[in-house]
This record gives C-alpha cells, sequence and structure tokens, in this order.
C-alpha cells in the first residue's frame, strides 16, 4: 500500500512539474483586448496541439490492444487444446467399405480379382507363333514397291473406310 501511494504521490508531482513547463504562469492583469484576443489564440493553438497528440496516442492504444488481442487468439489456436489422435492401420476390405459407405444399398461385389482377364500359357504361344508368322519386312516392302503393291495398298484402305 505504501508503494501504491508513493507511486501516486509522485505521478502527481510529475504531472504538476511537466504542466509547469508546458503552460507558463498566466499574467492578464494590465492587457488590452488585442493583447487578451491574442493570448486567448495562442492558448486556442496549444489546446489543439494537445488535442491532436491525444487522439494520435488513442488510434495507437487502441491498434495496439487489437494486435494483442489478435496475437493472443492465435497463440491460443497454436498452442491448442486438442491433441491429434494417432492413426491406426485399419485393414478394411473394399467390399466392406462400400458398405460403410453407401449403407446396404450397394448390391455389386467390388471383388477386383475375379474381374481380371486371366491368360493361359496356350494363348501366349499361339501369339508368339503369328509374330513369327509375318516373316521378314522386306519382302512386304517389296512386294508393294510397284504400281500394283500400291493400288492393293489403296484399295484395301478404300475398302476399310
Amino acid at each position: 500500500m505504501e508503494d501504491l501511494e508513493a507511486e501516486k504521490a509522485a505521478s502527481e508531482e510529475e504531472k504538476v512539474r511537466y504542466l509547469g513547463e508546458k503552460i507558463p504562469p498566466l499574467q492578464l492583469s494590465g492587457l488590452k483586448m488585442e493583447e487578451l484576443q491574442k493570448v486567448c489564440k495562442q492558448m486556442n493553438e496549444k489546446i489543439e496541439a494537445v488535442d491532436e497528440e491525444r487522439y494520435d496516442c488513442e488510434a495507437k492504444v487502441i491498434k495496439n490492444n487489437r494486435d494483442i488481442n489478435e496475437l493472443k487468439l492465435k497463440v491460443q489456436d497454436l498452442g491448442g487444446k486438442f491433441k491429434k489422435p494417432a492413426l491406426r492401420k485399419v485393414r478394411v476390405s473394399a467390399d466392406e467399405m462400400l458398405k460403410a459407405l453407401f449403407g446396404s444399398k450397394n448390391k455389386g461385389s467390388m471383388d477386383l480379382r475375379a474381374n481380371l482377364k486371366s491368360v493361359k500359357k496356350e494363348d501366349i504361344k499361339q501369339e508368339k507363333e503369328l509374330t513369327m508368322e509375318v516373316g521378314d519386312w522386306r519382302k512386304n516392302v517389296e512386294a508393294m514397291s510397284d504400281m500394283k503393291g500400291r493400288k492393293k495398298m489403296f484399295d484395301a484402305a478404300g475398302g476399310a473406310v
């Protein structure tokens, strides 16, 4: 309590000292009307300057308070009250996933392996034989090199279209 009273007294003394520096004592006795008007205009100008400073200081204080509140909110958001749960790996089949997403509306099965094409060894052997039968590509070029070969090529293309 004693410290608070000492601070109040110190602030009052500081205020009186500051005002003594900024505002000299007025001596209005014995002044003419024109001189009184000049003194009033000077006082009015000083009052306006002080009001501008006060307004600027208030605007800065309001802006700083707003910034402080925004930063407090950001800190709270970043600190966060919620902890992110550790995710676990869950094995779910495609059918179970569809049931979970669409409910019992899903009629089709999602067995992907059943839809795959099965390849037999016989099919692979037949494809190799077909490629071997094509033979040397030079023979085909020589057969098509004359005009009759080109005519055949255009007839085949024309008939296909």
